[in-house]
């Protein structure tokens, strides 16, 4: 099927060929098109164009409308003030575009592939090994999860990269306890962990149960070996040496470090599943991962030039990144003591992304804290010639959970939140709302009760967190997250939830698009933000910006929500062919609905 051409897209093209006609001395000339208030649509092109012409605006307005080709497109064009075009479309128009989306059989709705689609290497949702994950684990997940989505839609050849805390000195601790004390990760066998599944399936009540047992065994066997650690100087020795052991690949040390990231993944996988993500085991990369490429990467830098020794460390500096003193600050790749530090690891990481996956484009979901080690190691990396003109490489940065005081979310002892005591808590609150919404109408089942609590938590904590621009901080509020009322993912998943009931009540009348009907206002407004979907998805997809979607969810649910109030659906009263039209604006809208909601990550039930 062919694509779709937008309502906005076929408008900007007539205005364009008036333009080409009333102007032929300047080509190419841009309507400057945008949706309007006071008219579908407004072309502000005319104004800088009568400069650049020496033309009164006005004069050039009415010459551009005379040689304006109307056909069933357009319903007027009319010259506002200075020299605006108002532009209005026909009802036909809009009806008629609508029918195309909805006729796609691949189920698009008239979103576009990318005219040139390439390979992009996502680096998102980075836990650590042996450790709990926590609030501050939230973002990286959801945004990076909701770009991955996105993406893939648009068709591009998306390659997840989880670059998990896997490597370090804590490790030399935890594996020289575990060889004293051998029995203490004996309650499951290693290597249990596997993919959480696939997007949008909920893990069950036993990963769940084996995923907080894997923690608390960790967090006891981590508590046990510090304690040891900070209080016998011996086994503090053997713990050093068990680190050298690690490093240069000492068989039984590895073995009992594999143990712990077994153990972590069935954790790691228990969490991401109540998340409702896809995490693929061979996605996981940590940071072990690019062990036998750093030595080559420093050498690399240091034959080029690009990294010098200084006081026994091998450092690229930057002229324009300085100390509070003045001094230059570097990018430490190797050590004075020998070791290699994050830089080396992220620089073998992108020479990996960029020669063995082919990626054109790095992209990384971390904190924004992160910006200037991302900024040395990108300018690094281009010196170095690993990042060409032909492959981009960007941090994705995002800010701060908050908490209802505007601090950084702590509990009320003063401890950073963990992720899954925050799941159950959105889970909880939400499933206490279906249950109090839940009517003789609706009549839900307790197991649907309890599905749908999961769908509308989850999505209500993803949505909050997508809703804001990823570099801003924002407020975790639970109470306004689980509203019906406001931009929350609980709005959007009743009004499709209601269209759903409708289109369930509608008997044998079918959605058919009438394109000969005249339409009302309301159903005006909805047709018209429902052919925007596709480039409300592409502008999202192009910018990593799953907030543009958000933006773009939350106001087609509110235009059907007035569509609602002002037209009667299933009225007696309506012509059948009225029925029809109004049943297909709700069918298109539901599914537009659902389809932005799975490019979030974010599930739409049938009945709520």
């Amino acid at each position: 099927m062919a694509p779709v051409t937008s309502l906005t897209a076929s408008v900007h093209q007539r205005l364009a060929d008036a333009l080409a006609a009333a102007l032929p001395e300047v080509p190419a000339a841009d309507p400057l098109l945008r949706r309007s208030d006071r008219a579908d649509f407004q072309a502000n092109g005319i104004l800088a164009l009568a400069k650049r012409t020496k033309t009164p605006p006005r004069e050039l307005a009415e010459r551009v409308t005379g040689a304006v080709t109307a056909g069933d497109l357009l319903a007027g064009v009319e010259v506002s003030g200075p020299g605006f075009l108002n532009v209005t479309v026909t009802d036909r128009a809009i009806t008629a575009n609508l029918a195309e989306r909805a006729a796609d059989p691949e189920g698009r709705l008239g979103v576009p592939f990318a005219d040139r689609p390439g390979t992009t290497v996502i680096d998102y949702a980075q836990p650590n090994v042996a450790k709990e994950m926590h609030v501050g684990h939230l973002r990286s997940a959801v945004i990076g999860d909701a770009v991955v989505r996105m993406l893939e839609f648009t068709g591009e050849s998306v390659v997840r990269r989880h670059h998990i805390g896997d490597w370090g000195t804590q490790f030399g601790m935890l594996i020289q306890y575990l060889i004293e004390h051998p029995h203490e990760l004996d309650h499951k066998a290693p290597g249990s962990a596997g993919s959480a599944g696939s997007a949008g399936s909920a893990g069950s009540a036993g990963d769940e149960a084996s995923g907080e047992e894997a923690m608390s065994n960790l967090n006891r066997l981590y508590k046990a070996a510090r304690a040891l650690f900070d209080s016998d100087e011996d086994f503090k020795a053997r713990a050093r040496r068990r680190v050298v052991d690690l490093q240069a690949g000492d068989a039984e040390t590895l073995a009992l470090w594999q143990k712990f990231v077994d153990e972590s993944k069935i954790y790691f996988y228990s969490v991401f599943s109540k998340l409702d993500m896809e995490i693929r085991d061979a996605d996981v990369v940590g940071e072990s991962g690019y062990n036998a490429m750093l030595e080559e990467t420093c050498r690399l830098l240091e034959e080029s030039g690009v990294a010098v020794w200084s006081e026994g460390a091998l450092c690229v500096f930057f002229d324009d990144i300085k100390g509070p003193d003045g001094s230059p600050v570097p990018l430490i790749v190797r050590k004075s003591d020998g070791g290699y530090g994050y830089a080396a690891t992220d620089l073998s990481a992108v020479r990996d992304r960029v020669f063995n996956l082919k990626a054109n484009t790095l992209l990384y979901v971390v904190d924004a804290r992160q910006a200037l080690h991302f900024r040395m190691v990108f300018e690094t990396a281009r010196r170095a010639g690993w990042l060409g003109d032909d492959v981009t490489a960007q941090q994705l940065a995002f800010g701060t959970v908050l908490g209802k005081d505007g601090r950084p979310f702590k509990t009320r002892e003063g401890e950073t939140v963990r992720l899954q005591d925050l799941l159950d808590e959105a889970i909880d609150r939400a499933t206490a709302v279906v249950r109090e919404k839940n009517s003789e109408k609706v009549a839900l089942s307790e197991d649907e009760i309890v599905a749908n609590g999961a769908q509308i938590g989850i999505g209500a904590v993803k949505y909050a967190d997508l809703s804001t621009s990823a570099s801003r901080d924002y407020k975790f509020d639970l109470d306004q997250m689980v509203s019906l009322n406001g931009d929350t993912s609980v709005y959007i998943q009743y009004a499709h939830a209601r269209i759903r009931s409708i289109l369930r009540l509608s008997g044998d009348a079918r959605p058919v698009a009438h394109p000969e009907l005249a339409l009302a206002p309301a159903e005006r407004a909805l047709g018209l933000h429902l052919d925007g979907f596709a480039e409300a998805v592409t502008e999202a997809a192009t910018e990593y910006a799953p907030h543009k979607l958000t933006a773009y969810l939350y106001q087609l649910s509110s235009l059907y929500t007035t569509f609602y109030a002002e037209c009667q659906v299933l009225s007696a009263a309506n012509a059948p062919e009225v029925v029809e039209n109004r049943l297909f604006l709700c069918d298109v809208t539901a599914r537009t609905l659902r389809r932005g909601m799975a490019l979030l990550g974010i599930r739409t039930p049938e009945r709520l």
